[in-house]
C-alpha cells in the first residue's frame, strides 16, 4: 500500500512510518537513562559528603556535652574546695577563739554577753606614766571596771603586744603592771613605730573575737575620753550596720624621706603633691562589729601603709561604709573648745591637742584637762544608755 502526496510526486510506504518512530522511542529511552546515571552519580557523592557532615556534626556535639561535663565537673570540683578550705578555715578559727578565752581567761558569761563598745587604748613599754595619768583620771580601776563591764557594757584594755626580747626587762615591767592592775590586753605582736598599722589589725581582730560589742574603738594613751559622752554620742550610729565613726582628714602624702609621716609608697596615691583619701585621725576611732569582723576575716590580706590611719581608711575603700566625721570626738584642749563646751553643757567625747597629736605632755597635763573638760563626775554612772 501506497500514499500520494499532495504534491502530487512524493510515495512513502507504512514501513518508513515504523522506522521513524522506532528511532524516536529509542532517543526517548537513551535520554531517560542518561538522567537516570546522571542523578545517580550526583547524588551518591552528596549523599555521602552529607553523611560525612552529620557524623562530624554528631562527633563536634559530643565533643561540645564532653566539654560541657567535663567544665561542670571541674566547677563542681573546685566549688567543693572552696568549700572545703572554708569550712577549715571556720574550724581554725573557732580553736583559734578557743585558745584566746582560754588565754585570757574570759569566762562562759563574758562569751555570751553583749557589750557596748570595747575600747583599746594603744600604749608602748615606756608609757607607764601615761598610762597611770590615765587611770587617775578617765578610766575607772578596780571593782569600778568590772561594774563598768557588767552595768554599762563598756571594755577598756591598754593594748600592747611584746617586745623583740619574750623574757627581757620590758616584758616583766608589763607583767607586774598587769597583776597590779588587770587592765591590759596583750596582743601577738612584737611591738614597733613602723609596726603600728599591724598593732592596729590585730587589735580588732583580737577584740572581736573576744568580745561581742556593737562598737570597737581605737584610742591613744595621750587622749583625753569621756566615757559616758562617747556612749551617747556612738548611740546615734548603733542602726548602722557598717559604720567608720571619727574625725576625718584627708592630708598630704609625704613623698621625701626622712621627713615625718614619710609614705614609701607614695607612689600609690599619684603624682607628688597629692592628698590621701578620707580617712579618720589616727588620736581616735571607731568602727561597727561589721567592720572589725571585715579585719578579722581578711587579716592576712589587709595591706599595711607607713601611717595607721591611712591603713585603716584604706581596709573601708571599696566597701560599702558610712563615713561619720564628728568632730566631738576631737576637741582640743584650749579654754576655748572642750573647757567652754563642757561648761555650756555640750562636753566633748575626746579632747587632744592638734600641734601634739595627742596632749602635750600628757602625763602630767592629763589630770588639768580632765578637770577641766571632763563630764560631771556621776555622769557614767547615773545614764540611762
Amino acid at each position: 500500500m501506497s500514499f500520494k502526496n499532495r504534491g502530487g510526486d512524493y510515495y512513502f510506504t507504512p514501513r518508513s512510518v515504523t522506522s521513524r518512530n522506532s528511532v524516536f522511542f529509542l532517543c526517548l529511552a537513551s535520554f531517560c537513562l542518561g538522567m537516570f546515571f546522571t542523578n545517580r552519580m550526583w547524588n551518591v557523592p552528596e549523599a555521602r559528603s552529607i553523611s560525612r557532615l552529620s557524623k562530624l556534626s554528631l562527633r563536634s556535639a559530643d565533643c561540645d556535652k564532653t566539654n560541657v561535663l567535663d567544665y561542670g565537673n571541674n566547677t563542681i570540683g573546685i566549688l567543693d574546695k572552696s568549700i572545703s578550705s572554708l569550712e577549715m578555715k571556720l574550724v581554725a578559727a573557732r580553736a583559734a577563739r578557743e585558745s584566746l578565752f582560754e588565754k585570757f581567761n574570759i569566762s562562759r558569761q563574758v562569751k555570751e554577753r553583749k557589750y557596748f563598745m570595747v575600747i583599746g587604748i594603744n600604749t608602748a613599754f615606756s608609757s607607764r606614766k601615761r598610762r597611770d595619768s590615765v587611770r587617775s583620771t578617765w578610766m575607772p580601776q578596780g571593782e569600778k571596771l568590772k561594774k563598768l563591764e557588767e552595768e554599762k557594757g563598756i571594755i577598756v584594755r591598754f593594748v600592747i603586744g611584746h617586745s623583740m626580747l619574750s623574757r627581757g626587762i620590758l616584758e616583766k615591767a608589763i607583767e607586774a603592771e598587769e597583776k597590779t592592775h588587770g587592765d591590759f590586753l596583750r596582743l601577738e605582736h612584737t611591738e614597733g613605730y613602723m609596726e603600728l598599722s599591724a598593732k592596729t589589725k590585730t587589735f580588732f581582730a583580737t577584740a572581736v573575737s573576744l568580745w561581742d560589742a556593737e562598737f570597737y574603738i581605737k584610742v591613744d594613751d595621750d587622749v583625753h575620753v569621756n566615757l559616758a559622752t562617747l556612749k551617747t554620742t556612738l548611740s546615734v550610729y548603733r542602726t548602722k550596720p557598717r559604720v567608720y565613726v571619727g574625725c576625718m582628714k584627708s592630708g598630704p602624702v609625704v613623698a621625701r624621706k626622712g621627713v615625718k609621716y614619710h609614705e614609701p609608697e607614695h607612689w600609690k596615691f599619684g603624682e607628688v603633691g597629692n592628698k590621701y583619701f578620707r580617712h579618720a585621725t589616727g588620736q581616735f576611732y571607731a568602727v561597727s562589729k561589721d567592720l572589725a569582723t571585715y579585719i578579722l576575716i581578711n587579716q592576712n590580706l589587709l595591706h599595711k601603709y607607713a601611717n595607721e590611719d591611712v591603713s585603716l581608711g584604706s581596709w573601708f575603700i571599696g566597701l560599702n561604709v558610712e563615713h561619720v566625721d564628728d568632730k566631738r570626738l576631737c576637741c582640743s584642749t584650749s579654754p576655748q573648745d572642750c573647757e567652754l563646751k563642757a561648761v555650756m553643757g555640750n562636753v566633748c567625747a575626746a579632747s587632744f591637742d592638734w600641734r601634739c597629736s595627742g596632749i602635750c605632755r600628757s602625763a602630767e597635763r592629763m589630770a588639768d584637762v580632765h578637770e577641766r573638760c571632763g563630764e560631771p563626775e556621776n555622769a557614767l554612772w547615773t545614764s540611762n544608755s
